[in-house]
């Protein structure tokens, strides 16, 4: 762990920061550091003569790997050359787990060339006929004039092309959500799933909430989860126009997960348990635009960077303030953003064009923190987020992927049901291997320390049926007519082939956030390791940061061995 983490919780706001931070990044141009659509230079002969020194007309150079692909102009190729682009577009595909972007009008080395309207309307063309081959779609995400030596305009043209993998259902995002507790973070979840804007006294929120004492007080006090999909154009798929989650995954070809988090203090436990266990791919923190940061804000965000998950900022309650009350709050996240304790750099988005790009930034670049102004009540700058979630990619390449599937199968337990002519149904996130219907499972430990075996007998995703689960990707398996009084959270099913073993003591390096008294011997803490929470106490202290730990043993056997941690750990 980061030890400048700490830094974080070591002082109030400090303006500036260390020398990497320079300023507020702003969003220029398609896919990179550089602009299509600012103060543009003349260009003769591959070289820029006008243009300003610090922007130049080139993106970076085209990556081997990774989902975006440069071309010049793809005007009637041959037969072969067309095969060769197919197979080209599949590799793209392939590497962005079912999407790829592609750069018109663009050369290799990132050179801003264009194309005049003919020849781009050609190559559309020409990538049209490439998606239908693949089985995919293209959607046009924006297009930029380039001040060419030339009396003909020319434009570079940003597509997005997107095909569920034949081995899944739909692509699937996991976003977690943060912020302290009224910053309106269930009613912008509402507003996005329900396709209505909320009322002002919290209408949207309604049917997020799962417990009566949630509705009176109008606080999450448990997790819960909530979907958004986007289909192959583009388009938001939710509530408003499908009346069941079902229907949603069937329209949908990106899906969203939002994790909607607890923000009072008193259920910060909670929230440490939806992050670790859920495995997000990127957390969206919400902070209130007439409170600033306050409350469990600061928290929140040390849990974050401490747990290395990428997050962008959403400042909401726009319609309740003066535009300087905004950006005075915009100012002060800046400031916190850039300290040592964060390193991050942050995008104010304003546009668009911004949205496009600070996606795009945002999976490159860990550093990148796009920052968004918004109103769940007016609706303002509502597209612009929704436009960020729907072109932001996978943050874990296709290799990551494949090689957690080649191990073997390990199902973290999350959640029990007892579901009528089902039977005990548990919910969780699958490790690492891929489970199928009919897989033969050992499940643990139970109070003796055993592992029981277990068939899964179906598998359901986003409540719609699937048959085959990957890593990584959450999902509840039914298990027939296993006793439930056998499960408990926090254990895991596993492959026979792994001959998984338990253990109490384990040695952990820990960054000390903050705290009250003295942290020493004997001192008990609480443990959260993915799924598992668990007490534990300090057994021995190794220099400032290295401590040996092992399981508080007053504790009933029962709860003993809920705690188990692999030899990796």
């Amino acid at each position: 762990m980061d030890s400048r983490v700490s830094e974080l919780f070591g002082g109030c706001c400090r303006p500036g920061g260390g020398p990497a931070m320079g300023g507020t990044l702003k969003a220029r141009g398609a896919g990179g550091s550089s602009s299509c659509g600012g103060p543009k230079g003349k260009k003769k002969n591959g070289r820029n003569r006008g243009s300003k020194a610090n922007n130049p007309p080139y993106l970076p150079p085209e990556a081997e790997d990774g989902n975006i692909e440069y071309k010049l102009k793809l005007v009637n190729p041959s037969q072969y050359r067309f095969e060769h682009l197919v197979t080209q577009m599949k590799w793209r595909l392939q590497e962005g787990r079912g999407e790829a972007v592609y750069q018109i009008g663009v050369e290799d080395n990132g050179l801003l060339v264009g194309l005049a309207e003919e020849e781009m309307r050609a190559s559309l063309k020409t990538l049209h006929r490439m998606a239908e081959k693949v089985g995919a779609d293209i959607t046009v995400l924006r297009e930029r004039e380039v001040d060419y030596d030339s009396d003909v305009p020319r434009k570079i043209t940003e597509v997005l092309v997107r095909k569920v993998p034949d081995n899944q259902q739909f692509l699937d995002l996991r976003v977690a959500v943060l912020g302290n507790v009224d910053s309106g973070k269930s009613t912008l979840l509402g507003v996005l799933t329900q396709g209505e804007l909320d009322n002002g006294r919290g209408r949207a929120r309604l049917n997020l909430f799962r417990h009566l004492h949630e509705i009176q007080s109008g606080r999450t006090s448990s997790i819960s989860f909530e979907i958004l999909g986007f289909n192959s154009k583009g388009e938001v798929v939710n509530y408003s126009d499908s009346r069941t989650a079902e229907e949603i995954c069937e329209s949908s070809s990106k899906m969203i997960t939002f994790i909607d988090l607890a923000g009072h203090h008193k259920y910060l436990h909670t929230t440490i348990f939806g992050l670790t266990s859920y495995c997000p791919d990127c957390a969206l923190l919400l902070v209130s635009a007439n409170t600033g940061i306050a409350g469990t804000t600061r928290e929140h965000l040390g849990l974050a960077l401490a747990l290395k998950v990428p997050f962008f900022i959403v400042v909401s309650k726009v319609d309740l303030c003066a535009k300087t009350t905004v950006e005075r709050t915009v100012r002060q996240l800046e400031r916190v953003l850039k300290q040592p304790g964060c390193h991050k750099v942050p995008m104010l988005v304003t546009s668009e064009d911004d949205a496009v790009t600070a996606a795009q930034q945002f999976a490159q670049s860990p550093n990148v923190t796009p920052i968004f102004t918004l109103s769940s009540v007016s609706g303002e700058s509502l597209d612009l987020l929704k436009v960020f979630l729907n072109i932001l990619p996978p943050l874990t390449n296709s290799k990551e992927q494949e090689e957690l599937m080649q191990q073997l199968t390990e199902f973290q337990v999350d959640e029990i049901y007892t579901v009528p002519e089902v039977g005990t149904v548990v919910g969780g996130t699958l490790s690492s291997g891929i489970c199928r219907e009919g897989d033969q499972l050992v499940v643990g430990p139970t109070d003796d320390g055993c592992f029981l075996e277990l068939r899964v007998c179906s598998i359901q995703r986003n409540r719609s049926a699937c048959r085959v689960l990957r890593a990584g990707q959450a999902a509840t398996l039914a298990l027939g007519d296993f006793d439930r009084a056998l499960l408990r959270k926090g254990m895991v099913m596993v492959s026979p082939e792994m001959n998984p073993t338990i253990c109490s003591v384990f040695e952990a390096e820990i960054v000390l956030l903050f705290h009250a008294t003295t942290f020493r011997r004997g001192f008990q803490v609480t443990v959260h390791v993915g799924n598992v929470r668990q007490t534990a106490v300090v057994e021995k202290i190794h220099a400032k940061t290295i401590i040996s730990c092992h399981l508080y043993l007053t504790m009933d056997r029962r709860h003993l061995l809920r705690a188990i941690w692999w030899p990796r750990v």
